[in-house]
């Protein structure tokens, strides 16, 4: 699941193509299906979203969560590729984007009725 954070006037009218452009690079560093789209955009007030300086109100935060097991060439490899993406498709500086990546072991995954270390038919790699 990703979730992304941003002042909602200049969030709300990118989410389409920010979206397109996270699971593109999902899609291309991870591996991950088309149909595993899973983002949750916060669109917040400017007097509730403070930022550091030396940012725009473009700024935007992105929490990747995902089950452990990827490599951390193929994390980094992520995280700068998005950098990249979302510099090229939405003009928006790497200086403004801020991107973590959140870990948790599959035991603490819940989907389908089962946890992640329980489920054997997933469309794509994990450890990768």
């Amino acid at each position: 699941m990703i979730v992304i954070y941003g002042i909602k006037e200049r969030l709300n009218p990118i989410k389409g193509l920010l979206s397109d452009v996270i699971h593109g690079c999902m899609q291309s560093v991870l591996g991950m299906p088309e149909d595993k789209r899973a983002h949750r955009f916060i669109p917040m007030d400017a007097d509730d979203f403070y930022y550091p300086g030396g940012r725009t109100d473009s700024y935007t935060v992105i929490e990747i969560n995902m089950m452990a097991g990827r490599k951390v060439e193929t994390q980094k490899k992520l995280i700068k590729s998005l950098f990249q993406e979302i510099e090229v498709k939405l003009a928006i500086a790497p200086m403004d984007v801020e991107i973590v990546i959140k870990e948790q072991a599959p035991y603490q995954w819940g989907f389908r009725g089962i946890t992640g270390d329980e489920v054997s038919d997933l469309k794509y790699k994990v450890n990768v």
